[in-house]
């Protein structure tokens, strides 16, 4: 689908203005759904697929392209819809991206545009949806709801990460975290929450834990309301940066022009594609940046972290 991804440069004139671009595709049906450009490597029809014995049902195949093979996962499968039927494969389309450092693809029926939209039009799923729902935002398109998919929560069914801090980094962090302030952490997907958490947890940190970026914001600003300042309350703030009503980099920005929270050190920490990452974080002032999600690279750079502090 030529044409179907805009130039780094255009992209990354986004970051700090709360905005991004969806990319829109259709699973068996009318509804919408949709993932962030950034996230996306490719689109092409779908390849010819080679079936993965004993692989899960929700993985078709793999598909060879580019000098890669990639496996391919039913999205609609994946989320709890059908699948997309055998013969009709020819005339489906597979997006490729990049997610926690891998790169898959996700079968889907229909791809069909880019949409240039503001974070604050995307919102969290409506309460009383559940914990075990497979989005991570909404929003109105052409008065159609639009749903983001949580895909980190698929891949975390679909092909688990390790989520335990080895005992290797254990053994160093009894005497070098005691003692240390909270860490805020500021996520949309609960997967990723509880994957952060359960890291700091386990080194024997404090953590506090916010959905989206507003939450945050809201959060600091209510902590340092009596002229605190939010270094000595925080030792620091991990900070996803897809998230609906304000993004990670919004956020940062707001964060560090902000007298009584400059100081704080931000750690944007994503899923998204590492092409990106180093002018963005220098472009919003965010003290450090890491890939999603190695739970003993991640709890050796806390550890470094505070220490410092």
């Amino acid at each position: 689908m030529a044409g179907v991804l805009d130039s780094v440069n255009q992209r990354t004139q986004l970051v700090g203005q709360n905005r991004l671009e969806l990319l829109l595709f259709r699973l068996r049906g009318r509804q919408i759904y949709g993932i962030n450009v950034f996230k996306v490597k490719e689109v092409l029809q779908c390849p010819k697929l080679s079936s993965i014995p004993n692989s899960r049902a929700v993985v078709r195949g793999v598909a060879h392209t580019r000098g890669e093979t990639i496996p391919i996962i039913d999205l609609g499968m994946a989320i709890g819809l059908p699948g997309i039927p055998q013969e009709d494969l020819p005339n489906s389309f597979v997006i490729i991206t990049e997610y926690n450092r891998k790169t898959q693809g996700f079968l889907v029926t229909a791809v069909d545009r880019i949409m240039n939209m503001n974070w604050e039009d995307i919102l969290p799923p409506p309460k009383g949806t559940g914990k075990d729902i497979y989005l991570t935002a909404v929003t109105k398109i052409d008065d159609k709801l639009a749903e983001i998919i949580d895909v980190e929560k698929i891949l975390s069914e679909v092909s688990p990460l390790r989520e335990d801090v080895t005992e290797a980094i254990l053994s160093k962090s009894a005497e070098r975290v005691s003692g240390h302030l909270p860490v805020l952490v500021v996520d949309d997907s609960a997967v990723a929450r509880r994957q952060i958490e359960r890291c700091l947890i386990a080194i024997g940190m404090e953590v506090v834990t916010r959905n989206d970026g507003k939450q945050a914001l809201q959060y600091l600003k209510e902590i340092t309301a009596d002229g605190s300042k939010a270094k000595d309350l925080l030792s620091l703030i991990i900070s996803d940066v897809e998230m609906p009503e304000m993004d990670g980099y919004t956020l940062v920005t707001r964060i560090k022009s902000d007298p009584a929270l400059a100081d704080l050190f931000v750690m944007l920490h994503t899923s998204l594609s590492g092409v990106f990452n180093k002018a963005m974080v220098q472009k919003v002032g965010a003290d450090d940046f890491m890939a999603k999600f190695s739970p003993d690279e991640l709890a050796e750079r806390i550890m470094e972290i505070v220490d410092q502090s």
